[in-house]
């Protein structure tokens, strides 16, 4: 417990990587079983990025999980040595701490309860993410007195949220899955009275947009994600990805003036 109290806890928000309950907005793209396939890459290459920033800094990764029971699903896909915490919005929240947000509360009391003296909220969707991005976190937030440290996503949201102490106002009255969460998230933390620290902005990978994003970056560096890059060159993605854009090209150019 003690040795815990100077180590920062990162924490991935992962569902069990299911056909047909990840990556849905991926879909027609992907089949339901593709987009679990990638889904499970971009685990695997989170959690070794979390291991590397641990062999940089006094960071321990792990997977926050829903739902309950499904611990076993991830064994074949994580790095070795990540631990597990179950964020399935399962407990008593105080007012206006809905959805998510429950999720994102649950995780951070759990890992402050095991001792840590930090805790990081992860995304799942940004397999590029560099390590670098979590060790200045960690360094961040080792800092004396409260605070809170927030990675702002391109589409309005955070990818990465980093705390000192669960602070439940930081998740009541946001719209999750909106552009508004990041800016939402900033006024709750003002309100507060919190020191809030933003660190680059990075991408989900939620959408076709963003997955074009995703083939660009790993065209240019496989080794930043590589059983993601190694995934979609497999399987063809970026042509396919090619194919519908010149699809919905040509539906624009030839669809009749309103």
């Amino acid at each position: 417990m003690d040795e815990r109290a100077g180590r920062c806890a990162i924490a991935i928000m992962a569902k069990a990587p299911d056909a047909g309950r990840v990556k849905t907005r991926l879909l027609p793209l992907l089949r339901p079983e593709e987009a679990r396939e990638l889904s499970g890459c971009f685990l695997r290459d989170m959690t070794h990025m979390l291991s590397a920033a641990g062999r940089a800094a006094a960071i321990d990764g792990y997977i926050a999980f829903a739902p309950a029971g499904s611990e076993a699903s991830f064994a074949p896909i994580i790095a070795p040595g990540t631990g597990c915490v179950l964020a399935d919005g399962s407990i008593d929240a105080p007012a206006g701490v809905m959805g998510f947000g429950r999720c994102l509360l649950q995780a951070a009391q759990a890992l402050f309860a095991r001792g840590y003296g930090a805790v990081g909220l992860l995304n799942s969707d940004s397999p590029t993410l560099p390590a670098g991005f979590i060790v200045e976190t960690a360094r961040l937030l080792a800092q004396p007195g409260d605070r809170a440290v927030l990675g702002p996503a391109t589409d309005g949201g955070y990818y990465l949220l980093g705390l000192k102490a669960p602070h439940p106002a930081l998740f009541a009255g946001i719209d999750w899955s909106t552009e508004r969460v990041a800016a939402q998230t900033r006024a709750a933390a003002h309100r507060c009275g919190l020191a809030l620290t933003e660190i680059d902005t990075w991408y989900d990978v939620d959408d076709p947009a963003s997955l074009g994003q995703l083939l660009r970056d790993c065209g240019a560096n496989s080794a930043a994600a590589p059983s993601t890059a190694a995934w979609l060159r497999q399987n063809g993605i970026a042509g396919r990805l090619a194919g519908a854009e010149s699809v919905i090209t040509t539906e624009h150019s030839t669809a009749a003036p309103r």
